[in-house]
């Protein structure tokens, strides 16, 4: 699609749902989707009815981010204004969907002109577009700006932050490597009676643990239990993460079966450590044992699963098995990224597996964008692989790479 074609599309996406759906259905087909141009007419697919701010959100991000990840960014531009034509603008909740879509794809300043048209749209403020902007900031990778709007935005308009307002605030503090400054925060928040959430935290004792304060990280966290605040999974996961890293299972079983013990259900990403743990220490049998057991635990395999499994695969040269991993993440279109594949498809080639090589290629073509074909095409001649038969049929290299 040209690209005065695809901006006179997104102008009237909002009107031109032909075939509406659901969009539960919508989402599915989001996530499975890797090309721009399809993913926004599944999303301009999606049925009035469904259209609610809180509802939709998801939806529109997964476009953006599509779109972002082929650096369309005048189409996204083009997408997200068009919806301030709707009547809903003057709805704080859904003008908050589009400064948080242009946060998805670090395009702070479009984020910030349109906090800045409430008045003109007549839309009201509050701590809910509000937190929308700075996540947007945090999400541009402006940690150093979120601190700067915090104590600006609230005095001009009227409003005090809300706790999630100071959660965001922290974050911004954590990810530009300030543990110690989040930490003054979170004082400042009880001296408040500010609720400290879980979220909060958990976001402060990930911090600590990469600023390889371990001892400060365990006392947080004695610091929750002390405090009777609700522990979740994800500050399980990170108490995991942080650990499973020199390589020792032992620790991260042990915890896993501590979540168990306190009535929370591990999850995929726990499972994720224990596997990488055992990848790590060379034990590849039981790291394909966590993960073929993942379904029985009810878990699903995300990206991350196959991308690890398949790395630690090559790394050991099981490339059959790393193109038996490769085929299921299609199945449940979860395909890992472009450097662990290549690495796969030079394993497949050197050893003689020609035909599983050229169908996981042909596969990945069709999946994935120009910008990601091209890649791929230049991995297919340097292997040799590039096609001279036109006449294949395509239910033969779907048999081949993804039966």
């Amino acid at each position: 699609m040209s690209s005065s074609t695809s901006i006179r599309h997104l102008r009237h996406l909002s009107t031109t749902a032909r075939f509406p759906i659901s969009i539960s259905k919508a989402k599915s087909k989001l996530r499975a989707e890797h090309d721009p141009d399809k993913a926004l007419e599944i999303y301009s697919s999606v049925s009035e009815q469904y259209s609610s701010p809180t509802v939709s959100r998801y939806a529109q991000d997964l476009a953006v981010r599509r779109l972002a990840k082929s650096r369309r960014f005048s189409d996204i531009e083009s997408l997200l204004e068009s919806h301030k034509n709707d009547p809903k603008i003057k709805q704080e909740p859904y003008l908050s969907t589009l400064i948080r879509s242009y946060g998805r794809a670090g395009m702070f300043d479009h984020a910030m002109k349109t906090y800045d048209q409430m008045d003109e749209f007549g839309t009201p403020r509050s701590a809910a577009s509000f937190n929308s902007l700075l996540t947007a900031c945090n999400q541009s990778k402006l940690f150093d700006k979120v601190p700067e709007l915090f104590n600006e935005i609230p005095k001009k308009y009227g409003f005090f932050p809300d706790k999630i307002s100071y959660g965001i605030l922290v974050k911004s503090y954590c990810d530009s490597g300030k543990p110690e400054k989040a930490m003054e925060i979170m004082r400042d928040m009880e001296k408040n009676g500010l609720e400290v959430t879980a979220v909060t935290f958990t976001t402060v004792m990930d911090a600590l643990y990469r600023k390889g304060k371990s001892e400060e990280a365990e006392g947080l966290w004695e610091t929750m239990l002390e405090n009777g605040c609700e522990i979740d999974v994800a500050a399980y996961n990170v108490r995991i993460m942080h650990s499973h890293g020199g390589g020792e299972p032992e620790k991260v079983q042990a915890l896993i079966e501590e979540m168990g013990n306190a009535g929370l259900k591990p999850d995929t990403i726990s499972y994720n450590y224990l596997m990488t743990c055992y990848c790590k220490g060379g034990k590849m049998d039981e790291a394909k044992k966590v993960y073929e057991g993942l379904e029985e635990k009810g878990c699903n395999p995300n990206a991350a699963t196959f991308r690890t499994l398949i790395f630690y695969l090559c790394r050991n040269e099981d490339f059959e098995k790393g193109y038996k991993v490769f085929k299921k993440s299609v199945k449940v279109h979860k395909i890992p990224d472009f450097n662990t594949l290549k690495h796969l498809a030079y394993g497949l080639v050197k050893k003689k597996k020609m035909k599983e090589a050229k169908g996981m290629i042909r596969t990945i073509k069709k999946k994935f964008p120009p910008n990601v074909v091209n890649s791929w095409k230049k991995v297919e001649e340097s292997l040799g692989l590039a096609s001279t038969d036109a006449n294949s049929s395509s239910s033969d290299e779907e048999e081949e790479a993804a039966a």
